[in-house]
């Protein structure tokens, strides 16, 4: 048997490459693992866990508008300060790439600092250094890109967003997706003037239809200003700001513009393309469900091979690679592929919009007849505080076998609610197993479990 460094050598110390890292180890494999910029990977340093922390920040602006309802007097106008927010921030990242670096090492991984290059099937290099691993395994996560435009250097990307030496008073965001709806929620919440450009009809494709109007419409109402079906034609630097030109004539002046238009595989530099490693229509690597590329030696997982770009699912990924290619089953059993469906997920824009399942288009494509159960109220919390905010929740179900295919929300919490439902959607739970549950009361998640009349079929 030919002898290699390592069993196991991980390119990317992401969470799914710590992950299988960490649970290979485990198993008894030597595992090597490099990384040329930070512990955690995107989500830890420039995505779930900052975004998160500030949106929670933005939260604020709301909260303290709805004490007054309830008795509360300030004794003055409260005032955002962008520097703590961001400098707590950078101590708890800080803390948690420390966090990352025990993890490794308790596991017995060896951490290499350093841009790794893989050379053939089983040997990659660093710094001039070449190691030999039998199978090596690439995490290395997905990049911002930002569209060529006129000016398109000035825009910034959400690896830089967070820390900002100065906060942008007026602030515009490009892009439709998730990060592009959560970051112009967040700033118009910390008080910016905020906008947010999409060249479609309507952000967050792919999403059920009632939920992306209905997250329109809240968005709106909470101040932020939205252009649909326009795009950004040129950027130019002022003495007071940036100008943006859009494709429908229109000029806006700002401090700071986000191009949040997408992530690609962070594959350049990394030799396989030289290897002729096989890629997807999109530029993702190539994989069976073993995690295998079209070279068997080498593996990968996360948002480089084209799934769903979550956190959640990459950790999975790396469990299910791991029980693949380093846990000896002895009872001849083979892990089965890894199920993609019906996996949960939630967008921090304000309201939040929790989602699993399948959205009423797909539903009404997949199923004969389904019957949609909806509910859009003002929460029992706003009813003192005086906001117009109002929460909608719905439920899809096969009306052939009353399962529950779908579940959605936009409101305080979504994440936190949907979490749950994910379970009993993913478990096919039926709409009579809704309906014979009884609910939290006063609660808005008891929605779920008391909506009795069929919005529509």
């Amino acid at each position: 048997m030919a002898s290699y460094d390592y069993d196991l050598f991980v390119i990317g110390a992401g969470s799914g490459g710590v992950r299988a890292a960490r649970t290979a180890a485990a198993n008894g494999a030597r595992v090597g693992v490099a990384e040329d910029r930070y512990l955690g990977g995107t989500c830890v340093n420039v995505g779930c866990v900052p975004k998160k922390l500030y949106s929670y920040a933005a939260h604020f602006h709301d909260a303290f508008e709805d004490s007054a309802g309830f008795g509360w007097t300030l004794p003055q106008a409260p005032s955002f300060d962008w520097a703590t927010l961001r400098d707590n921030k950078v101590a708890e990242i800080t803390r948690l790439n420390g966090i990352y670096g025990r993890l490794l090492d308790n596991a017995g991984v060896t951490l290499i600092n350093g841009r790794a290059k893989v050379v053939d099937a089983h040997s990659v290099e660093i710094d001039g250094e070449r190691i030999s691993a039998e199978k090596i395994l690439v995490a290395v996560g997905g990049w911002p890109w930002v569209p060529p435009f006129e000016g398109s250097e000035l825009a910034i990307s959400s690896n830089q967003v967070f820390d900002l030496e100065r906060f942008p008073e007026r602030f515009l965001v490009l892009g439709g997706g998730y990060i592009a709806v959560e970051f112009a929620s967040i700033f118009n919440g910390l008080g910016a003037e905020t906008h947010l450009i999409y060249r479609g009809d309507l952000f967050l494709r792919g999403f059920d239809q009632e939920v992306r109007e209905f997250t329109r419409d809240e968005m709106a109402k909470k101040g932020v200003n939205l252009h649909f079906e326009a795009n950004i034609e040129r950027i130019r630097q002022l003495d007071s700001g940036l100008e943006v030109t859009l494709t429908n004539g229109e000029s806006l002046e700002v401090d700071a513009v986000l191009a949040a238009t997408g992530r690609r595989p962070h594959l350049e530099g990394l030799g396989l393309d030289t290897l002729g490693v096989a890629l997807n229509d999109d530029g993702t690597l190539k994989v069976n469900e073993r995690f295998e590329t079209s070279i068997p030696s080498i593996l990968a997982i996360g948002d480089v091979t084209g799934g769903p770009e979550l956190t959640p699912v990459a950790l999975a990924e790396a469990m299910h690679l791991v029980a693949h290619h380093f846990v000896d089953h002895q009872d001849g059993s083979t892990p089965g592929a890894l199920d993609y469906d019906d996996i949960a997920t939630a967008v921090f824009c304000h309201p939040n919009i929790g989602t699993v399942g399948l959205s009423e288009e797909a539903a009404r494509e997949r199923y004969a007849a389904i019957r949609v159960y909806s509910a859009d109220f003002r929460p029992m919390k706003h009813t003192l505080s005086g906001s117009d905010e109002r929460c909608l929740m719905k439920l899809i179900v096969d009306d052939e076998s009353d399962r529950v295919v779908g579940a959605h929300m936009v409101g305080e919490e979504a994440g936190e609610i949907i979490q749950g439902l994910a379970i009993a959607v993913r478990a096919r739970l039926t709409k009579r197993d809704f309906d014979a549950t009884v609910g939290i009361h006063p609660t808005a998640a008891e929605e779920f479990v008391t909506m009795r009349s069929v919005t529509r079929r």
